[in-house]
């Protein structure tokens, strides 16, 4: 499932699916399924996560925002859910933090792979304030010998190759890498020679009087390479018999290869990193450039890091930040109210928009900043009513708010409106009028007014809205603007009214059915055909009624065929009789083709050369056999009267038989029955062209 799911984001992504698919496929993947529990839906919501990463940024924008916002509230509150496994939990919080990051996706931590020795010694120098030379000995011991500036001089270095760890980490002669059980210490380490094991440490061999010998003798020795035999000082460390016994009985595993004993394992600290926690800030040396005179003895290389001696103290406590503390909610709140008392009683629009500038109220209070101008302005009189609504639409003007603070804001006085409404009885009509401007000055859209409305929520402000965008443009804009939001206008009403008479009445009472002028056709048509059936005064009451600029519009002639077609209909069968419907006497037959001549003149006004016209027209007399259950014969006697009298050309019967759509029923019922004829009149146009070539 979850490479499907795969493969469709990926088709999604590349626009070879429509957006509506791949709603309809988050919705299945999102919804509880009946007789299922929520730890069994592991892999939906997988696969959820996988669309959503894929084509989620795709489907987040304006227009799909609410469903955006739905589907994420929904997984929000899923990663909380104990039923879950923590995998699925994970990835759909993960996806919900990819979304709040704009669809940005998470990068891994770059510095995750190996680190070189390089690398080790820098961040040694940064973190623990030691300096750690390269592992080249001789160049190394020459340093440290000719700049003895950066180290007490009572230390004396030995001129061994450090051994061990110490060339892994390039650590100081005298110096350790640390202490506790698995350290192994070096000749150098400061530590070597205090294990208990050590006769030096116990005192059993060695200086008798028990004095402390100091590990690094000061004094000037001369050099001596460390190839120059074993009178070295560092070959000249023996060790007694007391070790060598202890040594036999101690365990492989501690015993070490090569030039390191067992007396050189110690498990006990340094001295030196014995500290209070005091101590360690001030032990934490600056970072400063070797000295230009140290520089040229290590042979042409790159400046080195080295160490202060007396580094600054370390300032304990931070300085006091002058910086003013932002205001709380309540604080805001208030401002907010005396903002909007001030405004209200000198007008001055300019002087509002600015103190709002200067509050620099943070974006989560800008919703709340609205709802409260709007609401202190409901029980105040008309003209207060409209200059709140001025000013709520500057700050949006001038990027102080956005549309989207303004819709939440207008929902939280929604919420409001039953207590609201104890006082303030006409509440809903001050919100349609703040709704209006704000559409009309395209802060907010139709769409985007119509959607928490929906199913009659609040109902009749949608109506009222619309209202008031009539007073304050006109029809004709409203009616474009309308029709551009496809606002599906049955949803809008409550349940029990959602159907096209109980809309017409309702609109009709609101003064606005203009905005579904076919509907009102496909009403009032059929009365005016029977009122007078010529073609002159047909003609001359859709040219007074009906705009022009539905004359080619698919709705309008399917509403005038199916107005002829039951016309045609009720005046040969007034009784609807099934048998003659079925089985027409041929006086009936002559009848039904004098009619469609009657309205021949009309039907072309309209049809002539429009293909695609012409198809809807077929579609028309599609649905209305389907209507009478496909009478045997009918669609076959029109389709020849179309053909013969030229309302529709042979193209369109084409056309028609190749077009494939659900939105018309019955066209498999209707290919059955005209699909010889259908035939026919394509090889019949065949051979015409055939005989023009000739």
């Amino acid at each position: 499932m979850l490479g499907n799911i795969k493969f469709i984001s990926e088709l999604g992504k590349l626009n070879l699916i429509h957006e509506s698919i791949l709603h309809k496929c988050i919705k299945t993947l999102l919804e509880k399924k009946k007789r299922v529990q929520l730890k069994d839906m592991g892999e939906d919501l997988e696969c959820l996560c996988q669309i959503m990463r894929t084509v989620g940024p795709k489907l987040d924008h304006e227009k799909a925002r609410s469903l955006m916002d739905q589907y994420f509230s929904r997984m929000q509150c899923l990663t909380n859910s104990k039923e879950l496994p923590a995998r699925i939990r994970f990835l759909l919080q993960n996806t919900v933090e990819q979304r709040a990051n704009h669809w940005a996706a998470r990068k891994a931590y770059s510095d995750n792979g190996p680190k070189t020795i390089n690398q080790v010694r820098q961040d040694a120098v940064k973190d623990l304030g030691c300096f750690f030379p390269p592992s080249n000995d001789g160049m190394r011991n020459e340093f440290f010998m000719e700049n003895s500036s950066f180290l007490p001089t009572r230390i004396k270095f030995d001129r061994e190759t450090l051994g061990g760890l110490a060339d892994m980490f390039g650590q100081m002669p005298g110096s350790g890498i640390g202490t506790g059980p698995g350290v192994i210490q070096d000749h150098y380490s400061p530590t070597m020679g205090r294990h208990r094991t050590n006769p030096l440490y116990n005192g059993h061999i060695g200086n008798s009087n028990g004095s402390h010998q100091p590990q690094f003798e000061g004094g000037n020795k001369p050099y001596i390479k460390p190839n120059q035999g074993q009178g070295s000082p560092v070959f000249n460390h023996k060790p007694t018999h007391a070790v060598q016994i202890q040594s036999k009985d101690m365990a492989p595993r501690f015993v070490k290869k090569g030039k390191v004993n067992a007396d050189e394992i110690s498990l006990r600290p340094a001295q030196s990193f014995i500290l209070s926690k005091k101590q360690i800030p001030k032990l934490q040396p600056q970072m400063t450039m070797i000295p230009s005179s140290a520089q040229g003895s290590i042979l042409g290389q790159s400046p080195q890091l080295g160490l202060k001696i007396n580094p600054p103290p370390i300032q304990e406590k931070p300085a006091k930040s002058t910086k003013k503390a932002p205001p709380t909610k309540e604080e805001l709140r208030k401002m907010t109210e005396t903002l909007v008392a001030d405004y209200l009683n000198n007008k001055n629009i300019d002087e509002a928009v600015n103190a709002v500038r200067e509050m620099k109220a943070p974006k989560h209070f800008l919703s709340e900043m609205l709802n409260m101008i709007v609401v202190y302005s409901l029980d105040r009189s008309d003209e207060d009513k409209e200059h709140a609504s001025t000013l709520v639409l500057a700050l949006c003007t001038e990027s102080l708010a956005t549309g989207e603070n303004l819709m939440q804001a207008f929902l939280s006085v929604l919420d409001q409106c039953p207590k609201i409404e104890e006082e303030v009885p006409l509440v809903k009509s001050y919100l349609a009028q703040f709704a209006a401007r704000a559409i009309i000055t395209d802060l907010v859209s139709i769409a985007d007014l119509a959607h928490p409305l929906e199913n009659g929520a609040h109902f009749p402000l949608f109506l009222l809205c619309l209202q008031q965008m009539v007073k304050l443009k006109d029809r004709e804009w409203l009616a474009d603007m309308f029709q551009l939001s496809k606002v599906n206008m049955q949803k809008m009403l409550p349940e029990i009214d959602q159907n096209k008479d109980r809309m017409l009445e309702i609109l009709d009472g609101k003064g606005l059915s203009f905005l579904f002028p076919l509907m009102k056709l496909e009403k009032e048509l059929l009365k005016q055909i029977k009122v007078d059936p010529s073609p002159q005064s047909i003609y001359k009451w859709i040219k007074d009624n009906i705009s022009p600029k539905l004359h080619t519009d698919k709705g309008f002639v399917n509403i005038l065929m199916t107005s002829f077609l039951q016309y045609i209909a009720y005046e040969i069968n007034p009784d609807d009789d099934e048998e003659q419907l079925s089985a027409p006497s041929k006086e009936q037959q002559d009848e039904e083709k004098q009619q469609l001549l009657a309205f021949k003149p009309v039907m072309q006004k309209f049809l002539h050369d429009h293909i695609e016209l012409q198809v809807g027209a077929l579609y028309a007399l599609q649905v209305h056999c389907n209507t009478k259950c496909f009478p045997k014969g009918m669609l076959l006697r029109y389709f020849v009267n179309f053909y013969d009298m030229e309302i529709i050309e042979e193209e369109a019967f084409l056309s028609w038989k190749e077009d494939v759509t659900q939105e018309y029923p019955g066209k498999g019922k209707a290919l059955f029955q005209v699909n010889q004829w259908l035939t026919w009149l394509e090889t019949a146009e065949e051979e015409e062209s055939e005989d023009e070539d000739y």
